[in-house]
């Protein structure tokens, strides 16, 4: 894959992230905000930022598949396969159950979890480099529109987390939101 980021820029993130910071970064509609997925002062300091009801819970987005072990149950083969020919990598949060490890700021109220593996090629290095997933919320504060670039991210963010360079894929529409069991849409 094509490196993106610089290693010195990939090393600023890291150390950053493995002490509890948040980023902005590119995803595919928006910039989101992010943070390892197991902080639980990270995950305080987004839903703060965001004045989001801490019941709700957080998308976490990933690179690769196994990047998600920690949070979601162990899938059997066929439903992962089943899985990756119609939802991923791309623009599918789906919702699964949970391991015991999830920090319940992570999951709000909820006993599942919305996880996606994008096709953004910036969050795929980000993610692979650190082998972690990340929350992946949408940089605004809630109610208000979501932040498409990064000066506006910036203006509105920077003296908060450090935000990344890079463009969104102009995704009109945030990922569709699916309960996996059941098949419901909750944002499509």
């Amino acid at each position: 894959m094509k490196q993106y980021y610089s290693t010195e820029l990939l090393n600023t993130i890291r150390k950053h992230i493995v002490n509890g910071g948040i980023i902005a970064y590119p995803t595919e509609s928006c910039y989101g905000l992010g943070c390892d997925p197991f902080n639980n002062k990270a995950i305080k300091r987004i839903i703060s930022l965001k004045k989001r009801n801490s019941n709700k819970g957080l998308i976490v987005i990933a690179g690769k598949f196994n990047q998600l072990n920690n949070l979601i149950q162990p899938l059997p083969k066929l439903e992962q396969e089943y899985i990756f020919t119609n939802y991923w990598p791309g623009p599918f949060s789906l919702i699964l159950p949970v391991t015991n490890k999830v920090p319940k700021l992570l999951v709000g109220h909820h006993k599942k979890i919305a996880v996606r593996i994008t096709k953004h090629e910036l969050v795929i290095q980000l993610c692979n480099f650190l082998n972690m997933p990340l929350v992946s919320t949408s940089a605004n504060k809630s109610g208000n529109k979501s932040i498409r670039n990064y000066h506006e991210c910036v203006r509105q963010f920077g003296k908060e987390v450090l935000v990344l360079p890079g463009l969104t894929n102009f995704a009109k529409r945030p990922s569709t939101i699916i309960d996996y069991a059941s098949k419901q849409i909750y944002r499509p």
